[in-house]
């Protein structure tokens, strides 16, 4: 591993101890030459997913845009990045272990709002609007009376 201080190609691992999702492992380097100490994470490596739009495109799948959406879905809402982060590690888990080299969107926003939805009610709707493409506010209060329903 190279040293981000001095670029020297050498280091010794001094700690490593897994993340606390256990989706990683975390280690503590020290530099052969400088001596200075730094971290890496180790991940396993996933195999490429393409997301399947709407319109039949193909595009890979990001996470970060999901979380993005998440994030604007529950802007002004009580729900911390940490729980965004854990639906979006749930969902991830779902997809890939489905050992499908593709997913739809579909399937992608069903999974998301299966999880929302016991978080946040109102971020479940706002994020249920825009995937959904509410047309009218008939729409729109079809899905709030699914959700009262629900209850």
């Amino acid at each position: 591993m190279k040293c981000p201080f001095c670029g020297h190609d050498d280091s010794k691992v001094v700690d490593s101890r897994p993340t606390d999702e256990g989706t990683s492992i975390r280690r503590r380097r020290e530099c052969l030459k400088c001596f200075k100490r730094f971290t890496t994470y180790e991940t396993v490596e996933r195999m490429p997913l393409m997301l399947v739009k709407r319109d039949g495109t193909r595009q890979p799948y990001d996470r970060q845009k999901l979380l993005g959406g998440l994030v604007k879905a529950c802007e002004k809402r009580p729900v911390s990045l940490m729980q965004l982060e854990q639906i979006v590690d749930n969902v991830e888990q779902r997809v890939f272990s489905a050992l499908e080299s593709e997913v739809s969107s579909k399937t992608i926003g069903e999974l998301v709002m299966e999880q929302l939805r016991s978080v946040d009610e109102v971020a479940y709707v706002r994020f249920a609007s825009v995937y959904r493409q509410f047309k009218d506010i008939n729409t729109f209060m079809d899905e709030l009376n699914t959700l009262l329903k629900d209850k």
